[in-house]
């Protein structure tokens, strides 16, 4: 890479930053001349130019800026823009750069309102998703990276991914990590102020990043999409105060309100307890998108209703997990239904089912064990529906990371929370599983071999899966060929992502499990419909 950098010209830096207006004003990122003229000397300013290319640029047409920022990147280092070539300083300065080739925040919501009004809600969010893109807020060339199959189970099919598109620290970045003062600003990764914010090397720069004023419940939120995302348009919509994380009968008034707004979009929350709710917890927020996760697929097979709401429908969803899904016309019953739910689950306990609401510490407080992960939309035929995740995060001896969260025999293969993406069917596995998948698969065509010892060693690159793998070698082999290992690598890590959904769900597919599942919905006055 040094010798690439060193070959780039200072005229060829200047027509890359010409290239890279062409690409702003075809991408709409740049909708004026005026605009394209600070724009350039922006870039020129910040790349310490003054004066701009005077040749003629060939007219050409790009899918992506990241060609013409890769370069520009190795530039800026090079004349020391940043102090050093590592993806942490890269994607600092990337996110400057593109920054200076977006409208204002202001006049991105404008445009979002305009082409609301003229072409359509679907129209404006297709551009606004298609802007976060193209300003490399959404780093798609990494995104790609992401390994994605499907596995058929009796549930349906689950989604399978492997997540790449994080770009690791290396060891530098986080021995200077560990140097740094507790920063206070932005709060959090959530709050509004994260808008333009420059970053840091423990922080992310967001001068790409543009985000929608929403109203939820007379309240002022906010509507912009991850810069990872997991599937299709994955938006995240996050209040505007720094507040923490709670679901409520307020939740569910939210989601209702934002599927009105945003009826081509899910939208959902993690839980508001450790071990059973998401990575961030201190900003109140929610996740939504324009996809069909397999719970949604999935049907409730085991109707009930209430003598008191006629017009709604419950139903136990044939799911790994244990969800009562709600649907009605009025939006009002539906919400009323799906507060009772929650309120009944809050105090609810049987012991039978390892299910205890409370627990009373030494002191005599009673620290709370059952939640929800709630999910809504708004149907083609105009009907609300909410799905109601039962969870509960207690502890056990035996299970010390969560009763009803993945046991430990599955932390070689996902040990984090069981957040709203994964209980929706869609796994998110970590990075370190691709190499070890593929080493896995060698084993399976006899171009690896160890004995059972060397594989159990602390030493071994797959101790973690020593158990596994053996049993894989025992079931399928070690003739198999490229082709069939990957195949039998995949399908055994979607067995293994099942089982995961299964440890989560409070009421397991057994009698005694369904028993106690209706017993539940029995005991708050429902009834088998």
């Amino acid at each position: 890479m040094a010798k690439e950098q060193q070959e780039l010209s200072a005229s060829d830096a200047l027509i890359l930053i010409e290239r890279l207006l062409q690409f702003a004003v075809q991408r709409k990122l740049i909708a004026d001349q005026l605009d394209t003229h600070a724009a350039r000397n922006q870039l020129l300013d910040l790349f310490r130019f003054t004066e701009s290319f005077e040749g003629e640029v060939i007219e050409e047409r790009l899918e992506s800026a990241v060609p013409l920022l890769e370069q520009l990147l190795d530039y800026g280092y090079a004349i020391g823009l940043i102090p050093d070539n590592s993806t942490t300083y890269r994607d600092l300065l990337d996110a400057r750069i593109m920054g200076y080739l977006l409208p204002r925040p202001s006049e991105a919501s404008a445009v979002f309102q305009r082409l609301t009004e003229e072409e359509g809600l679907k129209a404006a969010t297709d551009a606004f998703y298609n802007l976060s893109i193209d300003s490399n807020y959404i780093r798609m060339d990494r995104i790609r990276k992401n390994l994605y199959w499907l596995h058929e189970t009796e549930f349906g099919k689950l989604e399978i991914t492997i997540n790449l598109s994080k770009p690791e620290k290396d060891p530098k970045e986080i021995a200077l990590l560990k140097t740094m003062p507790q920063a206070k600003y932005p709060k959090c990764l959530l709050c509004v102020e994260n808008v333009g914010y420059a970053g840091r090397p423990d922080h992310p720069a967001r001068q790409n990043l543009r985000v929608l004023p929403l109203t939820l419940q007379e309240e002022q939120w906010y509507f912009q999409y991850s810069p990872y995302v997991y599937y299709n348009e994955h938006s995240i919509i996050f209040k505007g105060a720094h507040e923490p994380m709670v679901i409520s009968h307020s939740s569910f008034a939210r989601l209702l309100d934002f599927v009105e707004q945003f009826p081509h979009y899910f939208i959902g929350s993690n839980a508001d307890l450790p071990i059973v709710g998401g990575s961030i917890l201190s900003h109140d927020h929610f996740q939504g998108g324009r996809h069909v996760f397999p719970m949604e697929a999935a049907s409730a097979d085991v109707l009930f209703a209430d003598p008191t709401l006629p017009g709604v429908r419950f139903g136990i969803v044939n799911w790994p997990m244990s969800v009562v899904r709600v649907n009605g016309t009025s939006k009002a019953d539906v919400h009323g239904a799906a507060c009772r739910l929650l309120d009944e689950w809050r105090e609810y306990s049987d012991a039978s089912a390892d299910v205890l609401a409370f627990t009373e510490e030494a002191d005599g407080k009673l620290t709370p064990h059952n939640t929800i992960t709630p999910i809504a939309r708004l149907r083609d035929n105009g009907e609300y529906e909410i799905d109601l995740v039962l969870r509960n995060n207690r502890t056990s001896e035996e299970h010390p990371d969560g009763i009803f969260h993945p046991h430990q025999h599955l932390h070689h293969v996902k040990k984090e929370n069981i957040g709203l993406i994964e209980v929706m069917g869609l796994a998110v596995l970590p990075g370190r599983l691709k190499d070890e998948l593929e080493q896995i698969a060698a084993y399976l065509t006899g171009a690896a071999a160890a004995s059972a010892a060397e594989l159990h060693a602390d030493t071994h690159p797959l101790h973690k899966h020593a158990d596994w793998l053996l049993s894989l070698i025992g079931r399928f082999g070690t003739a198999n060929t490229a082709e069939q290992a990957k195949t039998i690598v995949e399908s055994e890590t979607g067995a293994k992502f099942l089982d995961v959904l299964k440890d989560a769900g409070v009421y397991k597919h057994t009698t005694e499990g369904a028993a106690a599942f209706e017993r539940f919905l029995t005991s708050i006055g429902l009834q088998r419909a």
